[in-house]
């Protein structure tokens, strides 16, 4: 039995706890969980032992397997704590923010032997998937042009508002948009060139991004974000990629293949799992992070390699969205 302590008991961490649920027959299970809201720690625990912070439960609960679901500037101190306690670790996206943490998390790992996931969710939802089999198969040649949107509404659900403080989040192109960074990174790799404009509120904060990435002369894909859309605005994620022999579109949940010489259909894509969460946030069911967390769960019994989503891609891909940053012309503004 792998047994899981889940640190963090807010949105993501409820939908992490719904997800080992759904995969108790693997043999893991949720045993103890931290959360500085009691309250929160309660509605979680469903029987499991109830810590007061994150590093007591590192120190004192019989697991070993740490779940981090808190704010990112708070990731990397748990992450290294409990690798260093010989727990392995899975830890939300973005990995970390600063440049200092990055190397200190890679340092750790590698003297730890700790197995460590990010949550890079995306690159384990089922549509996702398939696009980055057919980039690599090249079934419909190369890749000539692409568009990745992650659009939503203001996300006003983060405890002390910290996915609004810049230093703490990144902000969008930081917490948000690494969704995108990372999976262009995953299926295009690092790009030669990186342009960025910024929309910034009253205080200079990039609310919205749009970066294009040059690989070679003429291959450009073009990245849009945004999280202050209005309150019944819906959460939008889809991508558009132009093969030499196709172009494939996600819309509305929808993928379909429109061939150069005609008649688009819908290729056959396993649905994503249907179990719910009713903690809050923008996303309405499990699907991928059912998905993640059963590639972890069976990385540690050892069914896989655990290479879908590692420490160190996870941080190039942090560093690619700080580039975008730059491009943009800061994280903040005035």
């Amino acid at each position: 039995m792998i047994k899981v302590g889940l640190i963090g008991c807010g949105f993501m961490g409820g939908m992490h706890a719904a997800c080992y649920a759904a995969l108790e027959e693997l043999g893991v299970k949720v045993v103890a969980v931290a959360d500085v809201r009691p309250e929160f720690a309660q509605k979680l625990a469903n029987g499991a032992e109830i810590y007061a912070t994150g590093m007591e439960l590192i120190e004192k609960a019989d697991v070993d397997t740490v779940d981090i679901c808190l704010p990112t500037h708070l990731h990397t101190a748990h992450a290294v704590a409990a690798m260093k306690a010989g727990k392995n670790v899975f830890v939300e996206k973005p990995v970390c923010f600063n440049d200092d943490e990055m190397d200190l998390l890679l340092k750790t790992e590698k003297e730890t032997g700790a197995k460590v996931q990010v949550g890079q969710v995306v690159r384990l939802f089922n549509e996702y998937a398939w696009l980055k089999k057919v980039v690599d198969s090249g079934e419909y040649g190369k890749v000539v042009h692409g568009e990745f949107r992650r659009l939503s509404n203001l996300p006003t659900w983060a405890w002390e508002n910290w996915l609004h403080q810049p230093e703490k989040s990144g902000g969008v192109a930081v917490d948000m948009h690494v969704h995108d960074v990372d999976y262009v990174r995953y299926i295009m790799g690092e790009p030669d060139t990186v342009k960025a404009h910024a929309y910034r509120d009253a205080d200079g904060v990039i609310q919205q991004i749009n970066a294009t990435y040059g690989y070679g002369k003429d291959v450009c894909i073009a990245l849009e974000a945004g999280w202050n859309y209005p309150a019944d605005f819906p959460f939008t994620a889809d991508w558009r990629v132009m093969f030499e022999k196709a172009t494939v579109v996600l819309s509305g949940g929808v993928v379909t293949v429109y061939p150069v010489e005609g008649g688009s259909f819908n290729p056959e894509i396993a649905a994503e799992f249907e179990g719910t969460n009713d903690i809050g946030g923008n996303v309405s069911s499990l699907g991928g992070y059912y998905n993640e967390l059963k590639y972890f769960v069976e990385g540690l019994q050892g069914k896989n390699d655990m290479s879908i989503a590692p420490i160190s891609d996870a941080i190039e891909s942090v560093k690619l969205a700080k580039r975008e940053i730059e491009a943009a012309g800061g994280l903040i503004v005035k």
